[in-house]
């Protein structure tokens, strides 16, 4: 793999490389990586002690669970034997700092001795000379003056401490740690999210000292989206009935329809279980956009034999034959049109082809299993099931319900003959016709920049956080009384709060300032008013200036997060790319471009990735003096280590765990520097010498992070989105970047989420353009011929009008959802030509002038049509109108295809005939 090989030229190179650096280290990018659950742990316990039983047991409790890959800890108090150097002692006796470093490793040992024979066994021999106690370290002599033995405890303290903090943790406002569980690979996050939460319990009630919380559970947001796209299949099946039940008005005729969801649904479930899928947003969003598709078959044969046995005075048995072999070949080619509409979908790369593959397979077999059930368990069950006319006739006069099949039929008459009426107009005026719905089509795309763009639709995600990025080098207990002001004021302002869990500490990529992370966790969307993001807004507007020396962006979560972490910038919202070679340059220009996108309407927490420098007093070895005291540059710079930093110089051990012995100056963080260059150190021949001597020192900066892309240094000025759709954001920022002064070898693009998108909808048009040929060549082939083919694409333009004013209406955006909709239309919207120039195509072949065939053709078609996309779009419906968790990330997909097959099939109706008419003419005018 990749991995591999680039792990392989890394080990080809590291020999060129410094002896003490970190070995590079190659990981491969997973989104299975993520952590799935992360849980804060609160408790009165003294800090290490919590830290030693979380990981010790609490930790392995959680990691022994199927499916669990990694549990990560963070915040812990890490336990630490600490040799604390008194200055003016080390000072007043003259010692080198190297020289108590090896006296402590001398004195640490535990070494094998080899072996000894004692009679017929080999016995080992070790000696063991480890530190069993505080008290043996601060009694480990050093050196010797003037005849004395100086220890440890007469120049250092010894401290049973904790390391450093790096980070700091606080869980529902309590000190505490944090933890992330990552599930492995191929287990399904539903399942490992229930036992963690199980374990949680369990735990809880093992530890009363601690108290343990999930903060982030991405499995019960799955779920509730699940349960909820589940619901939609139910309520969305159950319109389906109800529209049939209103347009046939009999309950046998109805379940023989109807029986084709459930045996669909059922058959679909043998394919997620074979292709090994699982139930998810996709698949079963699959099954909700196909169930009310999965009747239109069953609907246009059975209502043919309806129309044979009342008609044609024909029996059951005779109208289910000669009913299905009428419609059979038209109830092929659209099925088949509209299967050939998802097979570019699996072909495509990236986002889409991630989101979208399984959503292709699960409605493709489910059509194609609506077919087969069309077409042999419908006429079967008709032949079975419908009653003979008469008895009809006889048994409807008896009904409780009789009156409402009055209602109903009054209505379906008074609408065929205003059909009829409006067809014989519109045939009157053909060209006027065509003109209208050019027109139609015209004003629709005239509000397609109306229409916002963006990558994928916003979900709430049930979250808000908070981020505060303060100067470069400040202290983390400062940073913390910092954080502190800042949930002063959150907290008090989020009422829908379940749990928080802050972070502060250095940025996770080792650059930038000091960080604060406030995760918010909110109540589930079903039981709060505002949104994450009305939430955020209202943060923002709260802690807008109120921080000095605190720079706070607040997000939303919009269901993008592990979409966000493929992209370069790693934020959502905005990110721009400048790319060149002079990091000052590189940092005039970010300024620049954030100056010049502050005023841009949506743009919000704007952020620069190249931060200041680093203050730094820069310490340069002599190298001359430095060899010719026998010191190489090393031994002088591991002196410096020693006396800031520390060094590690053995294992402590007890009760089965180790701790690092770490040697350091006392209050090292706060000597002078002058007093750290007169430390002493030992010279090649064995004297002693002052840093100050080989050493010269100068103030600067350093640089905090230096990334590249491409081999070229780049810096990201991220912002955050509000109340616009990205892709207009990301345009206007585009004109603000051409009126910039850039430097020749310079480059700005607008990369991230906008990158990621424009990417995403070239593929998608493609796509449509491909199925769109695809379904011209099925029906050429069914119709073995050019010009019918192209009368029924007529109907795929005009779904535009329907697209185009539901997506205004509705305030959606275009986005790779409601794209597929509009692709999955192109197989969709032609179904109901196809069966108007079908049935007018076998009238004219009868001997039926063309515009008598095409008006018989209206007539006997529409009941059909109407019912085909009624139970489409009521099946679509419960998704369309995005109520619930994770409907969202549903509903513009439903939304396209209910606005445009509403569209396509009103102006359809009308227009395929009149074109069916200009393109026959010659048998017209006949």
């Amino acid at each position: 793999t990749a991995a591999i090989e680039v792990q392989s030229k890394i080990d080809d190179e590291i020999n060129s490389l410094p002896e003490d650096i970190t070995r590079p280290r190659v990981s491969k990018f997973d989104i299975a990586s993520m952590p799935i659950v992360i849980l804060g742990i609160s408790s009165r316990l003294d800090p290490i002690e919590l830290t030693e039983l979380v990981e010790d047991q609490i930790r392995y409790r959680f990691a022994r669970l199927p499916g669990v890959a990694q549990v990560e800890l963070w915040g812990g108090y890490n336990r630490e034997v600490r040799v604390e150097l008194i200055p003016s002692s080390i000072k007043a006796l003259g010692i080198p700092l190297d020289r108590i470093l090896q006296a402590l490793r001398d004195a640490n040992l535990d070494r094998p001795a080899g072996k000894i024979e004692e009679g017929k066994y080999d016995v080992a021999l070790r000696a063991p000379a480890e530190f069993t106690s505080l008290e043996q370290i601060r009694n480990t002599v050093i050196a010797i003056k003037e005849g004395a033995a100086v220890t440890i405890g007469q120049i250092a303290e010894v401290k049973d401490t904790y390391q450093k903090l790096e980070r700091i943790v606080r869980v529902n406002r309590e000190r505490g740690m944090r933890i992330a569980i990552r599930k492995e690979a191929d287990e399904n996050t539903v399942e490992v999210a229930k036992r963690v939460l199980a374990e949680i319990e369990v735990v809880n009630r093992d530890f009363p000292q601690v108290h343990i919380i999930p903060v982030i559970n991405q499995g019960n947001l799955i779920e509730r989206s699940i349960n909820n796209v589940a619901n939609s299949v139910l309520y969305g099946g159950i319109l389906a009935i109800v529209v049939l039940l209103f347009f046939l008005r009999n309950i046998r005729s109805t379940i023989v329809i109807s029986t084709s969801i459930p045996i669909c649904i059922i058959a679909t479930f043998t394919l997620l279980y074979f292709g090994n899928f699982t139930l998810n947003l996709m698949t079963l969003g699959g099954l909700a956009l196909g169930v009310g598709m999965m009747v239109d078959g069953s609907i246009v044969v059975l209502e043919n034999i309806f129309r044979h046995r009342d008609e044609n005075n024909e029996t059951p048995f005779q109208a289910a034959i000669t009913g299905t072999k009428e419609v059979g070949s038209a109830i092929v080619a659209s099925t088949i049109t509209t299967l050939v509409i998802f097979v570019p979908l699996i072909f495509v790369r990236g986002i889409s082809g991630m989101l979208f593959k399984e959503l292709a397979y699960v409605i493709m077999f489910s059509l194609a299993c609506s077919l087969m059930v069309s077409l042999s368990l419908v006429p079967m069950l008709a032949s079975k099931l419908l009653e003979a006319r008469e008895t009809r006739t006889a048994s409807n006069k008896k009904r409780f319900a009789a009156h409402v099949v009055s209602v109903s039929a009054s209505l379906l008459k008074s609408m065929d003959n205003s059909y009829m009426n409006l067809l014989r107009a519109a045939l009157a005026h053909r060209w006027r016709t065509v003109f209208i719905s050019a027109l139609a089509l015209f004003l629709s795309l005239l509000l397609f920049p109306l229409i916002g763009t963006e990558l994928l639709p916003p979900s709430d995600e049930g979250e808000v956080r908070v981020n505060g990025e303060m100067e470069v080098g400040l202290r983390l207990d400062i940073a913390d009384e910092q954080t502190k002001k800042v949930e002063e004021i959150v907290y008090p302002e989020v009422p829908e709060l379940v749990s928080s869990v802050v972070s502060i500490g250095s940025s996770w990529r080792g650059g930038g300032g000091t960080l604060t992370n406030i995760n918010l966790a909110l109540t589930p969307l079903s039981e709060r008013k505002r949104s994450n993001v009305e939430i955020a807004d209202d943060l923002r507007s709260k802690l807008s200036g109120k921080i000095p020396g605190m720079e706070v962006r607040v997000q939303a979560p919009q269901g993008q997060f592990i979409l966000n972490r493929l992209l370069a910038g790693g934020d959502e919202g905005l990110t721009i790319e400048l790319r060149g070679f002079d990091l000052e340059i590189l940092s005039l220009l970010a300024a620049r471009v954030s100056d010049a996108i502050r005023d841009i309407p949506g743009i919000a927490d704007i952020d620069i990735s190249r931060k200041s420098g680093v203050p730094q007093r820069e310490i340069y070895v002599d190298r001359n003096k430095a060899a010719d005291l026998g010191l190489s540059v090393r031994d002088v710079s591991k002196i410096l280590e020693t006396a800031v930093a520390g060094t590690r110089a053995g294992e402590y051990r007890t009760g089965g765990n180790s701790y690092r012995i770490l040697v350091q100056m006392q209050d090292a963080e706060k000597l002078p520097l002058d007093e750290i260059l007169n430390l002493t150190l030992t010279t090649g021949s064995g004297g002693a010498v002052t840093l100050r001597n080989v050493v010269r020192d100068m103030s600067g900066t350093g640089p905090v992070l230096i990334e590249r892309k491409d081999q070229q240094r780049i810096a990201y000025v991220s912002a955050n989105i509000t109340n616009r759709d990205a892709g207009s954001v990301a345009r206007d920022v585009q004109n603000r970047m051409y009126e910039l002064p850039i430097p020749v070898g310079y480059d700005i693009t607008v990369a991230g989420n906008y990158e990621e998108q424009q990417e995403a909808f070239q593929e998608l048009v493609i796509s449509l353009l491909l199925a769109l040929v695809l379904v011209y060549m099925v029906l050429a082939c069914q119709y073995e011929s050019l010009k019918n083919p192209l009368i029924v694409m007529f109907s795929v333009p005009v779904a535009a009008v329907g697209v185009m004013l539901i997506l205004f209406l509705t305030d959606t955006t275009l986005n790779i959802q409601s794209y597929i909709g509009c692709i999955m239309l192109g197989g969709i919207a032609v179904n109901n030509a196809i069966l108007l120039v079908d049935q007018a195509g076998q009238l004219a072949g009868k001997g039926m002038p063309v515009t008598e065939a095409v008006i018989e053709a209206g007539r006997r078609r529409l009941r059909p049509i109407l019912m085909t996309t009624l139970t489409t779009i009521f099946g679509l419906l419960p998704l369309a109108l995005g109520i619930g968790e994770g409907a969202e990330a549903q509903a513009p997909l439903a939304r396209a295809v209910v606005g445009g097959l509403t569209g396509s099939t009103l102006i359809s109706l009308v227009l395929i005939p009149v074109v069916y008419t200009l393109f026959h003419q010659k048998g017209n005018k006949q």
